[in-house]
């Protein structure tokens, strides 16, 4: 998925010249006129970096920058006619990452967007939940034993996730009903949930009369091992 970078720059010159150089290395492009267009496209968008003019009419990008720092830590690129010390520091100072002068290269400001990203974009964290042979990559959704691969449906997955995020744990049929089923409207019964537990132990190739990673609770439900 190509990252966004909103630009907030009353000039539409500035405004289309960016954009054709941004778009032709890849990333995703909006534009806003003014400073309280730019602050609702910040939070409407969630853009991954915002090019953020400094001479903006009524809310200016200093009082810009302010605001979007109380909510939100995205990257800011300043674009800037004054080269004085004290803007720079003012800026920088309220949480611009960077400052590029005008007149620029857009070569330049895409190269800046390009190290602020590398700078302050991580990748995710990788989520491994392990018990004894079993292993789950919670973001590559991908279910191991011992090794093998195990092919689960995504109620199935979710049912052992929440097994895997509170080992020993007994959970109650609805307790897990509620878990697989909290994004879904669906009428389940409460047995429905032996029904998943099931399938779940076939693939992992758990006999229930002796459990290597999932038991039953007589009268309660279920718990990992």
């Amino acid at each position: 998925m190509s990252q966004t970078v909103l630009i907030v720059e009353d000039d539409e010159k500035i405004v289309h010249l960016l954009r054709l150089y941004l778009e032709r290395e890849g990333f995703g492009v909006s534009a806003a006129p003014d400073g309280a267009a730019g602050l609702e496209a910040v939070a409407r968008l969630r853009p991954d970096l915002v090019i953020l003019d400094l001479m903006l009419p009524h809310l200016d990008g200093i009082e810009v920058c302010r605001r979007i720092r109380a909510s939100s830590e995205v990257p800011v690129l300043m674009l800037t006619a004054r080269v004085d010390e004290v803007d720079r520091l003012l800026g920088l100072s309220i949480g611009a990452d960077d400052y590029v002068t005008k007149p620029f290269s857009p070569r330049e400001v895409v190269a800046r967007v390009r190290t602020i990203l590398r700078r302050t974009t991580r990748p995710p964290a990788e989520r491994i939940l392990r018990r004894g042979g079993l292993a789950m990559d919670v973001e590559r959704h991908h279910v191991t034993v011992d090794g093998r691969e195990v092919r689960l449906t995504s109620i199935e997955f979710r049912l052992l996730q929440a097994l895997l995020e509170s080992p020993e744990r007994v959970f109650t049929r609805d307790a897990l009903l509620n878990r697989i089923y909290a994004h879904q409207e669906s009428a389940v019964v409460d047995r429905a949930i032996d029904v998943h537990v099931g399938k779940v132990r076939e693939k992992l190739g758990d006999d229930p009369a002796r459990p290597r990673f999932i038991a039953t609770v007589r009268g309660v439900g279920y718990k990992l091992l």
